[in-house]
């Protein structure tokens, strides 16, 4: 399919002709479209538009809420290609393997699971003295900041929940990969009524005042820690609820008891899902001693097979780094690596005969805690292995930093649950890493964030509980 293919969506979001803001296809550096630069102005009268729609979005009640969602997913699925060709080119994952269409796929999962999961009033106490029930109402207006990694997908995960629970939803895109998110709200609004769901697309102020705004009842924000920080202090005048979903540096644990051979493919993407620009990626992995080479062999090799390129043809798996600025964090931390005395065993070094932002699946191994590509949040190709002799070293090394996102143990099941019992993060996996699940609850310990999104727990997270007794 071609690139004239998304033109027609993109007409219906982007900026009229020489307004606005470029922007680049991340593989090519292509003009896709340009960006509208919405301002503060703009979204204080988004959020009038959608405190004044609440009342009767939320008056529809679950059933009729739950109807319109699903339509809004067929008018998704309708649009999916579209959707991921824009998509591919503006974040760069290909179109295959864990990326484009997969993330097109996951919308669909996440936005039709949201809508038809029930959350029953909870009988508390029912005596012949008390009968008392715990119900969840709306919140009001949710403000909902999106990452530029996942920008469609995490953007479901935020607005879904909050649509069926009542609640109205301003969205502000990352300004990285606004137009695909503009296009999806398009579509999904195809469906809704009118002011239940908007976006405005800008810059930081726009964030800025999203999170401090009066009248947003309930704040869902996912990136960067420091981030985090200032939308908290921000979100303080107003009290606004928060779920934020923060940095993480996802540690994995290979024990003396896991089979390399067998491991290893569900290894290379637990780390390279999306080139590394995950949230809950295993960022840094740790290998007893006695299959440590054999870890370092098989993950090479898959390394070596797997195509990268631009994500538009069907061949590649791997794409190019989004921006510039995480670019340049990849290179200071590979070189910064071999500086201090690491072994690369593939990459090392950008791969500029694909393009500017394109750097290879780069393997440092013999490297220990306290250098840089272990300890800082890499969120690219490159992935530090670390050798250990004792379990208990891996798991003080795994605890050592502050964050608590996700992390794996890898052998026998029984053993790997028990360490697992020990680690601090949000969700340990056991043989794999990173899957979520639109029922499994998912959210980060430490300084990667607080707060529960998906299933059951993701419905409350985006109310406000109320006990009726008598």
């Amino acid at each position: 399919m071609s690139e004239s293919t998304t033109a027609a969506l993109l007409d219906r979001v982007q900026a009229p002709e020489g307004e606005g803001r470029e922007i680049l296809d991340a593989a090519t550096r292509e003009v896709i479209g340009r960006a509208p630069e919405q301002t503060v102005a703009d979204l204080d009268d988004a959020i009038a538009r959608a405190k004044a729609a609440q009342p009767a979005w939320e008056a529809l009640g679950h059933e009729k809420r739950t109807e319109l969602l699903l339509a809004a997913a067929d008018a998704l699925d309708a649009r999916a290609e579209e959707l991921a060709q824009l998509l591919s080119r503006e974040q760069g994952k290909p179109l295959n393997g864990p990326n484009a269409r997969f993330e097109l796929g996951g919308c669909s999962a996440w936005l039709r699971t949201a809508a038809t999961t029930p959350l029953e009033p909870q009988v508390l106490i029912d005596d012949e003295n008390t009968h008392a029930e715990l119900h969840y109402k709306a919140i009001g207006v949710v403000g909902a900041i999106g990452p530029w990694n996942w920008p469609m997908m995490i953007t479901i995960w935020q607005i879904a929940p909050a649509l069926r629970m009542g609640n109205t939803v301003v969205v502000k895109p990352s300004e990285y990969t606004p137009l695909s998110v503009l296009a999806m709200i398009s579509v999904l609004n195809d469906a809704l009524p009118q002011d239940a769901l908007i976006a405005v697309s800008g810059g930081r102020d726009v964030g800025a005042r999203l999170a401090a705004h009066p009248d947003v009842d309930k704040v869902m924000f996912t990136g960067s820690t420091a981030t985090g920080r200032k939308i908290i202090e921000s979100s303080a005048g107003n009290l606004a609820r928060l779920t934020l979903e923060l940095g993480g540096n996802d540690a994995g644990i290979v024990l003396p008891s896991a089979d390399p051979q067998a491991i290893a493919q569900d290894l290379f993407w637990g780390a390279f899902i999306n080139t590394g620009q995950t949230c809950a990626a295993l960022k840094r992995l740790y290998v007893h001693d006695d299959i440590y080479d054999e870890v370092v062999d098989a993950l090479a090799e898959i390394a070596r097979r797997t195509p990268m390129g631009n994500g538009l043809s069907e061949d590649n798996v791997l794409g190019p780094l989004q921006n510039k600025q995480q670019f340049d964090i990849v290179s200071r931390l590979v070189e910064d690596a071999k500086a201090n005395g690491g072994r690369v065993v593939t990459g090392g070094s950008p791969a500029t005969e694909l393009g500017e932002l394109f750097y290879p699946i780069t393997l440092v191994a013999d490297i220990a805690d306290g250098v840089a590509l272990v300890d800082e949040e890499q969120f690219g190709p490159a992935l530090p292995i670390i050798r250990y002799s004792e379990v208990e070293d891996a798991v003080t090394s795994a605890n050592r930093l502050d964050v608590g996102l996700g992390a794996s143990v890898w052998g026998d099941r029984d053993e790997a649950r028990t360490v697992a019992t020990r680690i601090q993060s949000g969700t340990v996996w056991i043989n794999s890493h990173g899957g979520v699940h639109p029922m499994i609850p998912f959210g980060g310990v430490k300084g990667s964030g607080y707060g529960l999104e998906f299933g059951v727990e993701g419905l409350k997270s985006v109310a406000v509980p109320q006990v009726i007794n008598g």
